[in-house]
Protein backbone atom coordinates (compact mmCIF):
# COMPACT_ATOMS: atom_id res chain seq x y z
CA UNK A 1 0.00 0.00 0.00
CA UNK A 2 1.49 3.63 -1.12
CA UNK A 3 2.26 5.83 1.47
CA UNK A 4 -0.78 8.51 0.07
CA UNK A 5 -3.01 5.59 0.69
CA UNK A 6 -1.82 4.36 4.19
CA UNK A 7 -2.31 8.41 5.50
CA UNK A 8 -5.67 8.28 3.96
CA UNK A 9 -6.71 4.81 5.82
CA UNK A 10 -5.07 6.22 8.81
CA UNK A 11 -7.35 9.22 8.60
CA UNK A 12 -10.11 7.50 8.20
CA UNK A 13 -10.05 5.67 10.94
CA UNK A 14 -8.93 8.67 13.15
CA UNK A 15 -12.32 10.19 11.77
CA UNK A 16 -14.20 7.04 12.53
CA UNK A 17 -12.88 6.73 16.27
CA UNK A 18 -13.57 10.48 17.08
CA UNK A 19 -17.31 10.06 15.63
CA UNK A 20 -17.84 6.85 17.77
CA UNK A 21 -16.47 9.09 20.76
CA UNK A 22 -18.58 11.73 20.11
CA UNK A 23 -21.37 9.39 19.54
CA UNK A 24 -21.29 7.80 22.90
CA UNK A 25 -20.22 11.16 24.74
CA UNK A 26 -23.72 12.56 23.54
CA UNK A 27 -25.76 9.49 24.14
CA UNK A 28 -24.19 8.67 27.60
CA UNK A 29 -24.09 12.71 28.43
CA UNK A 30 -27.70 13.14 26.77
CA UNK A 31 -29.50 13.80 30.29
CA UNK A 32 -27.35 17.17 30.92
CA UNK A 33 -27.56 18.90 26.82
CA UNK A 34 -31.53 18.48 27.86
CA UNK A 35 -31.52 19.62 31.57
CA UNK A 36 -29.62 22.04 33.44
CA UNK A 37 -30.73 22.06 37.05
CA UNK A 38 -30.61 25.42 39.11
CA UNK A 39 -31.09 24.78 42.63
CA UNK A 40 -30.18 28.35 43.95
CA UNK A 41 -33.62 30.28 44.04
CA UNK A 42 -33.59 33.46 41.70
CA UNK A 43 -35.90 35.44 44.28
CA UNK A 44 -34.84 34.37 47.89
CA UNK A 45 -38.24 35.13 49.56
CA UNK A 46 -40.86 34.73 47.07
CA UNK A 47 -44.32 36.54 47.90
CA UNK A 48 -46.69 37.85 44.73
CA UNK A 49 -47.70 41.29 45.74
CA UNK A 50 -51.41 40.27 44.52
CA UNK A 51 -51.59 36.82 45.61
CA UNK A 52 -52.16 35.01 49.36
CA UNK A 53 -48.72 33.02 48.65
CA UNK A 54 -47.37 29.70 50.73
CA UNK A 55 -44.79 27.14 49.55
CA UNK A 56 -45.86 23.90 49.09
CA UNK A 57 -44.54 20.36 49.04
CA UNK A 58 -46.84 17.92 46.43
CA UNK A 59 -45.55 13.90 46.32
CA UNK A 60 -45.15 12.39 43.18
CA UNK A 61 -46.31 9.03 42.45
CA UNK A 62 -43.48 7.33 43.24
CA UNK A 63 -42.98 9.53 46.57
CA UNK A 64 -40.71 12.14 45.50
CA UNK A 65 -41.08 15.62 46.67
CA UNK A 66 -41.80 18.56 44.49
CA UNK A 67 -41.43 22.02 46.06
CA UNK A 68 -42.68 25.30 44.43
CA UNK A 69 -45.75 27.64 45.72
CA UNK A 70 -49.26 28.05 45.67
CA UNK A 71 -50.73 31.41 45.04
CA UNK A 72 -54.63 32.31 45.54
CA UNK A 73 -56.41 35.73 45.03
CA UNK A 74 -56.80 37.47 47.63
CA UNK A 75 -60.84 37.48 46.53
CA UNK A 76 -63.12 35.23 47.88
CA UNK A 77 -64.65 32.08 46.01
CA UNK A 78 -63.15 29.57 43.16
CA UNK A 79 -61.52 31.40 40.72
CA UNK A 80 -59.46 30.21 37.41
CA UNK A 81 -55.75 28.89 37.15
CA UNK A 82 -52.81 28.48 35.79
CA UNK A 83 -49.86 26.24 36.07
CA UNK A 84 -46.50 26.88 35.27
CA UNK A 85 -43.70 25.42 33.89
CA UNK A 86 -40.44 26.64 33.23
CA UNK A 87 -37.28 26.09 31.01
CA UNK A 88 -34.09 24.01 30.97
CA UNK A 89 -32.33 26.45 33.01
CA UNK A 90 -35.05 27.82 35.01
CA UNK A 91 -35.65 27.82 39.07
CA UNK A 92 -39.10 29.17 39.00
CA UNK A 93 -39.30 31.24 42.56
CA UNK A 94 -39.42 34.40 40.53
CA UNK A 95 -42.98 33.41 38.84
CA UNK A 96 -44.15 34.22 42.45
CA UNK A 97 -42.51 37.55 42.84
CA UNK A 98 -44.46 38.74 38.86
CA UNK A 99 -47.59 36.48 39.42
CA UNK A 100 -49.50 39.89 40.21
CA UNK A 101 -48.54 41.11 36.88
CA UNK A 102 -48.95 38.14 35.45
CA UNK A 103 -52.15 36.73 36.31
CA UNK A 104 -54.07 38.91 37.99
CA UNK A 105 -57.34 37.56 39.95
CA UNK A 106 -55.97 34.33 39.05
CA UNK A 107 -54.57 30.90 41.20
CA UNK A 108 -51.00 30.00 40.69
CA UNK A 109 -49.40 27.10 41.16
CA UNK A 110 -45.27 27.35 40.06
CA UNK A 111 -43.49 24.45 41.20
CA UNK A 112 -40.14 23.40 40.44
CA UNK A 113 -39.06 19.66 38.10
CA UNK A 114 -37.37 17.33 39.82
CA UNK A 115 -33.75 17.96 40.50
CA UNK A 116 -34.73 22.08 40.19
CA UNK A 117 -34.77 24.28 43.41
CA UNK A 118 -35.71 22.49 46.33
CA UNK A 119 -37.46 19.77 44.22
CA UNK A 120 -35.87 15.96 44.94
CA UNK A 121 -35.14 13.35 42.29
CA UNK A 122 -33.49 13.98 38.63
CA UNK A 123 -35.16 15.32 35.86
CA UNK A 124 -36.65 12.74 33.00
CA UNK A 125 -39.35 13.31 29.77
CA UNK A 126 -41.73 11.01 31.63
CA UNK A 127 -41.59 12.02 34.94
CA UNK A 128 -41.94 15.71 33.89
CA UNK A 129 -44.83 15.10 32.10
CA UNK A 130 -46.40 12.53 35.01
CA UNK A 131 -45.73 14.98 38.06
CA UNK A 132 -47.58 17.92 35.71
CA UNK A 133 -50.63 15.88 35.12
CA UNK A 134 -50.13 14.75 38.66
CA UNK A 135 -50.23 19.15 39.69
CA UNK A 136 -53.53 19.55 37.35
CA UNK A 137 -55.49 17.09 39.21
CA UNK A 138 -54.58 18.89 42.37
CA UNK A 139 -55.54 22.41 41.25
CA UNK A 140 -58.50 20.59 39.70
CA UNK A 141 -59.61 19.67 43.27
CA UNK A 142 -58.74 22.49 45.40
CA UNK A 143 -61.12 24.90 46.92
CA UNK A 144 -60.02 28.29 45.68
CA UNK A 145 -60.29 26.61 41.83
CA UNK A 146 -62.74 26.65 39.60
CA UNK A 147 -61.93 23.07 37.93
CA UNK A 148 -63.28 23.72 34.26
CA UNK A 149 -60.74 27.36 33.57
CA UNK A 150 -57.10 25.76 34.18
CA UNK A 151 -55.07 26.94 32.14
CA UNK A 152 -51.05 25.94 31.43
CA UNK A 153 -47.96 27.91 30.35
CA UNK A 154 -44.81 26.34 29.52
CA UNK A 155 -41.67 28.57 28.64
CA UNK A 156 -38.91 26.73 26.12
CA UNK A 157 -38.14 23.34 27.81
CA UNK A 158 -41.70 23.71 29.76
CA UNK A 159 -43.92 24.56 26.42
CA UNK A 160 -43.35 20.88 25.68
CA UNK A 161 -44.57 19.51 29.11
CA UNK A 162 -47.48 21.92 29.12
CA UNK A 163 -48.33 20.61 25.31
CA UNK A 164 -48.41 17.22 27.14
CA UNK A 165 -50.68 17.79 29.64
CA UNK A 166 -52.62 19.80 27.37
CA UNK A 167 -53.52 16.41 25.92
CA UNK A 168 -54.06 14.22 28.47
CA UNK A 169 -56.08 16.71 30.74
CA UNK A 170 -59.08 19.38 30.33
CA UNK A 171 -56.68 22.51 29.51
CA UNK A 172 -58.98 25.47 29.73
CA UNK A 173 -56.29 27.41 27.65
CA UNK A 174 -52.17 26.91 26.63
CA UNK A 175 -49.62 29.56 26.61
CA UNK A 176 -46.58 28.75 25.15
CA UNK A 177 -42.96 30.99 25.06
CA UNK A 178 -40.22 30.37 22.87
CA UNK A 179 -42.04 27.12 21.65
CA UNK A 180 -40.35 24.56 19.36
CA UNK A 181 -41.15 21.33 17.31
CA UNK A 182 -39.52 18.72 19.15
CA UNK A 183 -36.19 18.56 21.20
CA UNK A 184 -35.35 15.73 19.07
CA UNK A 185 -35.53 18.14 15.59
CA UNK A 186 -33.19 20.83 17.26
CA UNK A 187 -30.76 18.16 18.46
CA UNK A 188 -30.63 16.42 15.09
CA UNK A 189 -29.82 20.21 13.90
CA UNK A 190 -26.79 20.31 16.72
CA UNK A 191 -25.61 17.47 15.63
CA UNK A 192 -26.16 16.76 12.44
CA UNK A 193 -23.56 13.77 11.42
CA UNK A 194 -24.86 11.61 14.54
CA UNK A 195 -28.14 9.11 14.67
CA UNK A 196 -29.39 11.33 17.51
CA UNK A 197 -33.34 9.64 16.56
CA UNK A 198 -31.45 6.40 18.15
CA UNK A 199 -29.63 8.08 21.25
CA UNK A 200 -32.18 10.68 22.65
CA UNK A 201 -34.54 9.58 25.28
CA UNK A 202 -36.42 12.80 26.13
CA UNK A 203 -37.42 13.86 22.76
CA UNK A 204 -40.17 16.02 23.91
CA UNK A 205 -41.83 16.05 20.69
CA UNK A 206 -45.03 18.65 20.96
CA UNK A 207 -45.32 18.76 17.21
CA UNK A 208 -46.84 15.19 17.06
CA UNK A 209 -49.16 16.23 20.25
CA UNK A 210 -50.12 19.82 18.79
CA UNK A 211 -52.93 18.99 16.12
CA UNK A 212 -54.76 16.77 18.77
CA UNK A 213 -54.63 19.84 21.40
CA UNK A 214 -58.70 21.42 21.88
CA UNK A 215 -57.53 24.55 23.97
CA UNK A 216 -57.28 27.68 22.37
CA UNK A 217 -53.37 28.64 21.96
CA UNK A 218 -51.53 31.51 22.46
CA UNK A 219 -47.81 31.76 21.26
CA UNK A 220 -45.25 34.37 22.38
CA UNK A 221 -42.49 34.29 20.46
CA UNK A 222 -38.54 36.20 21.13
CA UNK A 223 -37.62 38.28 18.79
CA UNK A 224 -33.65 37.15 18.49
CA UNK A 225 -33.52 33.80 19.46
CA UNK A 226 -30.43 31.39 18.92
CA UNK A 227 -31.80 28.54 20.87
CA UNK A 228 -35.32 28.36 19.39
CA UNK A 229 -34.73 29.19 16.38
CA UNK A 230 -38.12 30.58 14.26
CA UNK A 231 -37.85 27.72 11.92
CA UNK A 232 -38.77 25.24 14.50
CA UNK A 233 -41.36 27.21 15.85
CA UNK A 234 -42.61 27.65 12.64
CA UNK A 235 -43.16 23.95 12.47
CA UNK A 236 -45.42 23.58 15.61
CA UNK A 237 -47.54 26.87 14.62
CA UNK A 238 -48.60 25.01 11.69
CA UNK A 239 -49.45 21.88 13.70
CA UNK A 240 -51.78 23.37 16.76
CA UNK A 241 -55.44 22.80 15.88
CA UNK A 242 -56.43 25.71 18.09
CA UNK A 243 -54.22 28.75 17.97
CA UNK A 244 -55.69 32.03 18.76
CA UNK A 245 -52.34 34.06 18.14
CA UNK A 246 -48.75 34.05 17.31
CA UNK A 247 -47.04 37.04 18.45
CA UNK A 248 -43.15 38.16 18.41
CA UNK A 249 -42.25 39.98 21.33
CA UNK A 250 -40.02 43.39 20.42
CA UNK A 251 -36.78 43.81 22.17
CA UNK A 252 -36.74 40.13 23.60
CA UNK A 253 -34.35 37.59 23.16
CA UNK A 254 -34.64 33.73 24.37
CA UNK A 255 -33.79 34.60 28.30
CA UNK A 256 -35.24 37.79 29.04
CA UNK A 257 -38.80 37.27 27.44
CA UNK A 258 -40.46 36.38 30.34
CA UNK A 259 -39.36 39.00 32.65
CA UNK A 260 -40.04 41.76 30.35
CA UNK A 261 -43.13 43.94 31.17
CA UNK A 262 -44.75 43.87 27.12
CA UNK A 263 -44.19 40.05 27.58
CA UNK A 264 -45.98 39.59 31.01
CA UNK A 265 -48.92 41.67 29.74
CA UNK A 266 -49.66 39.98 26.80
CA UNK A 267 -50.06 36.81 28.80
CA UNK A 268 -52.13 38.84 31.31
CA UNK A 269 -54.45 39.88 28.59
CA UNK A 270 -54.56 36.57 26.97
CA UNK A 271 -55.39 34.50 29.91
CA UNK A 272 -58.10 37.08 31.33
CA UNK A 273 -59.89 37.34 28.29
CA UNK A 274 -60.02 33.31 27.43
CA UNK A 275 -61.43 33.50 31.33
CA UNK A 276 -64.06 35.54 30.77
CA UNK A 277 -65.24 33.69 27.95
CA UNK A 278 -68.12 31.29 28.40
CA UNK A 279 -67.32 27.58 29.58
CA UNK A 280 -67.53 25.46 26.17
CA UNK A 281 -66.67 22.54 28.17
CA UNK A 282 -69.55 20.08 28.28
CA UNK A 283 -70.95 19.88 32.02
CA UNK A 284 -70.61 15.79 31.89
CA UNK A 285 -66.66 16.06 31.16
CA UNK A 286 -64.78 14.08 34.00
CA UNK A 287 -62.46 16.07 36.23
CA UNK A 288 -59.43 14.05 37.58
CA UNK A 289 -59.61 13.16 41.44
CA UNK A 290 -56.51 14.48 43.20
CA UNK A 291 -53.64 11.84 43.55
CA UNK A 292 -53.98 9.98 47.06
CA UNK A 293 -50.20 10.27 48.19
CA UNK A 294 -50.41 14.39 47.94
CA UNK A 295 -48.90 16.46 50.80
CA UNK A 296 -48.76 19.78 51.65
CA UNK A 297 -46.51 20.33 54.39
CA UNK A 298 -46.25 23.74 55.67
CA UNK A 299 -42.60 24.13 55.52
CA UNK A 300 -40.14 24.12 52.86
CA UNK A 301 -38.01 20.93 52.16
CA UNK A 302 -33.84 21.19 52.04
CA UNK A 303 -32.57 22.36 48.91
CA UNK A 304 -31.37 18.88 46.69
CA UNK A 305 -27.31 19.48 46.51
CA UNK A 306 -26.22 20.80 43.08
CA UNK A 307 -25.89 18.93 40.00
CA UNK A 308 -22.21 19.43 38.41
CA UNK A 309 -23.63 19.91 34.54
CA UNK A 310 -20.44 20.77 32.29
CA UNK A 311 -20.29 23.02 29.81
CA UNK A 312 -22.76 22.28 26.50
CA UNK A 313 -24.62 23.85 23.70
CA UNK A 314 -28.55 23.54 25.79
CA UNK A 315 -31.08 22.41 23.23
CA UNK A 316 -34.02 24.56 24.53
CA UNK A 317 -33.38 26.99 27.29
Amino acid sequence: MSTHKKLAAGMAGFASMVWLGLTAAVAANQRRLVFNPTVEREVAHPRSSGHRTRPVVLRAKDGTRLSGWLMTPRMPGSRPAVIYFGGRSEEVSWVVRDAGKLFPGMAVLAVNYRGYGDSQGDPAEAHMVDDACMLFDWMAAHHHVDPRRIAVVGRSLGSGVAVQVAKQRPVHSVVLITPYDSILALAKRKFRVMPIEYMLRHRFESIKYAPTLKAPTFVLRAASDDIVPHSHTDQLVSKLAQLIADETVPGSDHLNIPYLEDTQARIAGFLTSQFTKPIEIPSSAPIPAPAPDIAVPAAPTPAVAAIVVPPVLPLAE
